[in-house]
């Protein structure tokens, strides 16, 4: 591959050619987060973090590292950074500490593709799946559904179903930002908050 040096709004220059276009998509991926480069490992290009079948750290098999930070080469396959694939992979690890902990070996993690879906807009989607494929509205309505029954609880699920409608009826999407500069620690001050229990160390919010 050839490593894109700038892109502006007459097209794209990759090394010593200028590649011109009116639109420019990046579909080469991102780079997983830099706490993997303070770990001390065998990274790819992309900073994932290269795992056993296991799904732990080669020499550090007491560390499992799972979903879009992790690079686990499956048959000559690598593990995709799909949301199916983290949810696997999460599950699995659990798995495979819970035998170390009662002594029992540990499996090998095997990936179970479930197909892909996307939507495109109202009332239109595609999906594909080893023996399926469905496009406009009944994929649409799909890919609501398997949305819907793989989010963890209820209240995620009503919460989430009642944005998608809003959107839907009246074309508006609604966000959630943090608008406060320290926003990652929520420390509680007993003395302005009533029957307050004392907290001796703040409170990490993770988003």
């Amino acid at each position: 591959g050839v490593k894109v040096d700038e892109i502006d709004a007459n097209g794209v220059v990759a090394g010593s050619q200028r590649i011109g276009a009116a639109s420019v998509f990046w579909a080469a991926g991102v780079e997983a987060d830099a706490l993997t480069k303070t770990l001390g490992v065998e990274l790819d290009r992309a900073g994932r973090v290269v795992i056993g079948p296991d799904l732990s750290i080669p020499k550090y098999p007491e560390v499992f590292v799972i979903g879009d930070l992790a690079h686990l080469d499956i048959d000559g396959e690598l593990l995709p950074g799909l949301a199916q694939a983290a949810m696997q992979t999460g599950q699995f690890a659990a798995k495979n500490i819970k035998a170390s902990i009662m002594g029992q070996p540990r499996r090998t993690f095997k990936y179970n593709d479930k197909g892909q879906m996307a939507t495109i807009g109202k009332r239109k989607a595609v999906l594909q799946t080893k023996k399926l494929k469905l496009t406009g509205y009944i994929a649409w309505i799909a890919w609501l559904l398997v949305h819907l029954l793989s989010l963890v609880g209820f209240r995620n699920k009503v919460s989430v179903f009642y944005e998608w409608l809003w959107s839907y009826l009246f074309s508006k999407r609604s966000a959630r930002l943090i608008t406060q500069k320290e926003w990652r620690f929520f420390p509680l001050d007993p003395a302005k908050t009533p029957g307050a229990a004392p907290v001796s160390a703040p409170v990490a919010a993770k988003v």
